[in-house]
């Protein structure tokens, strides 16, 4: 009874010093190591570095101070991307000169099929501040990783293939911060609430 008693008790301690090494500061729980993370909003995101439809590098850093939609899809897809990239496209325009603060990015989950080429091509039919990017799929799956996104390629008759992959729109505010989603089929004054609140910050 006694070996119990020394056990819970060094547990007990154990747990005392991990609860000693963190504290809060506003409504953030802070690590003596300086990591930071806001309570009650979920680790979406993080640093990437892809290759726009029209060839350059984009990196992550680069969006820093200005808020931006991230929307994964594919270039061959018959139904959710072109109606959530034509509802993004009517949200900008709603948004007027504001629709110039916000960055929206295009991240395909299809790099074997989907060139910067193609991208480019496709895009063409959206609004042009609609950023489309691909990658190696290593990077590709490193960004799905980080959004906790998900896809899955789905083999169709003959040799091709389709992709299922996640429908939603991941909101990040300028400090490059999840602030929510817009849903597939969502009403769009049920988006543009949400969108207005993320460029006004």
């Amino acid at each position: 009874m006694s070996r119990l008693r020394i056990i819970l008790w060094s547990l007990v301690a154990v747990i005392a010093l991990v609860a000693g090494a963190l504290w809060i500061v506003g409504d953030r729980l802070v690590a003596p190591q300086g990591g930071v993370r806001t309570s009650g909003v979920a680790n979406i995101g993080g640093p990437f570095t892809l290759t726009t439809h029209d060839g350059k590098k984009l990196s992550s850093a680069e969006l820093a101070g200005r808020p931006f939609a991230v929307f994964f899809g594919f270039t061959h897809c018959p139904d959710v991307c072109p109606t959530t990239l034509f509802e993004m496209s009517e949200n900008l325009k709603a948004l007027g000169p504001d629709g110039d603060k916000l960055t929206v990015l295009f991240i395909s989950v299809d790099p074997e099929r989907d060139t910067r080429e193609l991208m480019a091509t496709y895009l063409e039919s959206f609004d042009p501040r609609i950023v489309g990017l691909t990658g190696t799929q290593e990077e590709i799956d490193a960004v799905v990783k980080a959004y906790r996104a998900t896809y899955q390629r789905v083999p169709t008759e003959g040799d091709g293939y389709t992709v299922n992959h996640t429908a939603s729109v991941y909101l990040m505010d300028r400090q490059g911060h999840f602030a929510g989603t817009l849903d597939y089929h969502e009403q769009q004054d049920t988006q543009m609430r949400k969108l207005r609140r993320l460029v006004e910050g």
